[in-house]
């Protein structure tokens, strides 16, 4: 008979963060395990339920019991087995192992070799006997770092477990995990439900979870629920909410019986910086803030309570008690940073330890500064305002306000700035240097930012990787991918070279500090990275193909990629892409320093002539593409010399015996390779 299965495992709380990925992972292991026990009907068809003091699934189209299943056990191959008529020890081992005689075997073929096999029908096992066992390989794997006892019991878990069902349709299926023996009843919600909730058929469970335990199961739905209510709450007011990563799962993670409420702190507190207040509630209470519709925060803000009540008055009250305790530290802090200069902190930095092996924070604010100021003429900024910012940028690390939120590193630099009478363009580059803060994050936008991003960014990558601590697999302690594609991402922004700023890094570091490969090391490391950054948007051949060329501009890179994109849709394409590959191959034979150039005088074939001229001519044309930045245009004019390549590939031996004439002739193939691999390596892409 099949039948939907539930399975529920009730926990005390659950972790907030890892709840919705603990439910999915349980969930799959279960269907895994009833899949290879052949126990679904079909295709798998299931729902995960996480809820703060449980998991649970409910997979449709379960088996009560197995089918029968026809079993085929190989033993040693018919050579081994037999030996002069007489069955062999590997045989007859293999016959005793099974509990039968050698008459019983057969003989197959498994794809190789004969072999002897032990052919039978297992019969199909109850459900009963299979989903313990199951049930417990689902645990161990789920992602749990840490585990936990819970009285006398050697069982461990995330949180103590305190019941466990295990219900095929309306049947309890009888078994036992983690010490608990399965049942069919559970318990809701730990204010709003009273007493064991039996749940009467798998199928039920979500309804009378909702209706009887006054939980909603389901993540999804509570989540989506949260939202709603957020949303209309928030419109009432005239106001939108202001979202945090994560922090919509993590509340949803947090109730069983979500209620959005209302409410509010004094004015007073918006005249301290909003980020301020906004990550204060977020991070610390768990609140959703409320912003006006030019984004500046109003002084209300929406909770999602546990509990629904008649009269919520004393819930509102009490966490806006709370907040205001929170509200008021954040003021006091901002008041206090505000009597010193960002400037006075300076000294300070030289007691924080950056690196024990780079020096102190003061030290890097001076390679930083140096770097800006290489940096700065690249872009058209004001060398002295870079190196001003560059030197403030690190200095509010030492208020109270980012001890208390190292998060709003460079967001207070910039207020105590303005605060500071420092110029405005200096303080917007303080909080924008540590721009862009994750893979698609914004890129500056203050050309000032621009400069000290790229100088903080490119010190910390040749640093950390100088003195060898190297991202490996997912460890990347110091975030240097994440350095390293912000870098990048401004490179192709703002037109400028790699190579030389890496250089320019590496030089503002003591001789020695430093590893002698480290500039090599990290371009190399670099280049992988906007491999796969380009790959995002274009084929990987032509990715490849534009990447191999000398690209010093990384702001030419969309268009050259766009070009060549275009370049292998045209007819005559396949033809140029083959002849460049037929070239690649005869100068990789060749020392091509070694070359001469071209000697037309010794040219004696025609249709060896046609291609010098042909090459001159279209050569004259693609430079003038080039420096117009017109790669469309470079790649097209190849396909005027397409036929005199073909016929000179057809008609002239390249590898003469003259030594002179081949040379030349190889002179003539390392002009045209410039011509056709000016704007990227046609020969890497796919014909």
């Amino acid at each position: 008979m099949n039948a939907p299965l539930l399975i529920e495992l009730r926990t005390e709380e659950l972790p907030p963060k890892a709840l919705n990925n603990l439910g999915e992972s349980l969930a799959a292991g279960v269907v895994d395990g009833l899949e290879k026990a052949q126990l679904i009907d079909g295709v798998a068809d299931y729902q995960v339920f996480a809820a703060p003091r449980r998991l649970s699934v409910l997979v449709q189209n379960v088996k009560a019991v197995q089918a029968d299943q026809r079993i085929i056990k190989k033993g040693p191959s018919v050579a081994a087995g037999m030996k002069d008529g007489e069955p062999t020890k590997a045989l007859q081992g293999f016959a005793r192992s099974n509990q039968i005689e050698i008459s019983q075997l057969t003989q197959i073929n498994d794809g190789k070799q004969m072999v002897y096999a032990y052919e039978y029908t297992q019969a199909g096992q109850p459900l009963s006997a299979l989903l313990s066992e199951i049930l417990n390989q689902a645990i161990k794997k789920l992602p749990i770092p840490k585990v936990m006892h819970w009285g006398s019991s050697t069982f461990t878990f995330v949180r103590p477990v305190h019941g466990l069902i295990m219900l095929h349709g309306s049947e309890i299926v009888a078994g036992s995990v983690l010490g608990l023996s399965s049942q069919n009843w559970t318990l809701g919600h730990r204010f709003l439900s009273e007493g064991r909730i039996i749940i009467q058929h798998a199928e039920d469970y979500a309804q009378q979870m909702l209706e009887q335990g006054k939980v909603v199961v389901c993540f999804a739905e509570r989540r989506a629920r949260i939202e709603q209510d957020l949303s209309t709450a928030a419109e009432s007011l005239h106001a939108r909410v202001a979202y945090a990563d994560g922090l919509l799962d993590e509340v949803t993670a947090l109730v069983e019986w979500p209620v959005v409420l209302q409410a509010s702190f004094d004015e007073r507190f918006l005249q301290v910086p909003q980020e301020c207040l906004i990550l204060t509630m977020q991070q610390n209470q768990k609140y959703f803030p409320l912003l006006s519709g030019d984004g500046k925060l109003i002084n209300r803000f929406l909770l999602v309570s546990n509990l629904q009540t008649e009269n919520p008055v004393h819930i509102i009250h009490g966490n806006e008690r709370v907040l205001r305790a929170r509200l008021a530290d954040a003021e006091f802090f901002y008041r206090q940073d505000q009597k010193f200069t960002l400037a006075s902190r300076l000294p300070r930095l030289q007691n924080v330890v950056y690196h024990n092996k780079l020096g102190s924070q003061a030290e890097r604010v001076q390679r930083i500064i140096q770097l800006a100021k290489t940096i700065a003429p690249l872009l058209n900024a004001d060398v002295n305002l870079a190196a001003r910012a560059a030197e403030l940028a690190k200095a509010d690390l030492l208020t109270d306000m980012v001890g208390e939120f190292p998060e709003l590193q460079g967001t207070m630099g910039k207020y105590y700035a303005l605060h500071d009478g420092e110029n405005p363009n200096v303080a917007v580059a303080i909080e924008q240097h540590y721009w862009p803060r994750f893979a698609n994050d914004v890129l500056p936008d203050n050309v000032l930012g621009t400069v000290v991003a790229l100088a903080d960014k490119l010190e910390t990558l040749l640093g950390i990787w100088g003195i060898g601590l190297i991202p490996t697999g997912d460890k990347d302690p110091y975030a240097l991918r994440r350095s390293a594609l912000g870098i990048l991402r401004m490179l192709m922004q703002h037109h400028l070279a790699l190579l030389p700023l890496l250089e320019a890094a590496f030089a503002t570091f003591p001789a020695g500090k430093l590893a002698e490969n480290t500039v090599a090391e990290v371009a190399g490391f670099m280049l992988a990275r906007l491999d796969i950054l380009l790959q995002n948007n274009y084929e990987q051949d032509v990715v490849a193909a534009v990447l191999a060329g000398q690209v010093d501009d990384l702001g030419e890179l969309d268009a050259r990629l766009a070009a060549v994109s275009q370049f292998k849709q045209l007819e005559e394409a396949t033809a140029l892409i083959a002849a460049n590959k037929r070239v690649h191959n005869l100068l990789k034979k060749t020392d091509v320093s070694a070359l001469p150039a071209v000697d037309s005088s010794k040219l004696q074939e025609q249709d060896e002539l046609n291609l010098y001229h042909a090459t001159e001519e279209v050569a004259v044309r693609i430079q003038a593409a080039m420096r117009k930045q017109d790669f469309i245009q470079a790649l097209s004019e190849l396909t005027g010399i397409k036929k005199k390549v073909d016929v000179f590939f057809t008609n002239v031996m390249v590898m003469d015996e003259n030594e002179a004439i081949r040379n030349n002739r190889l002179a003539l193939l390392l002009f045209l390779s410039h011509q056709m691999n000016a704007v990227a390596d046609i020969a890497l892409l796919n014909e």
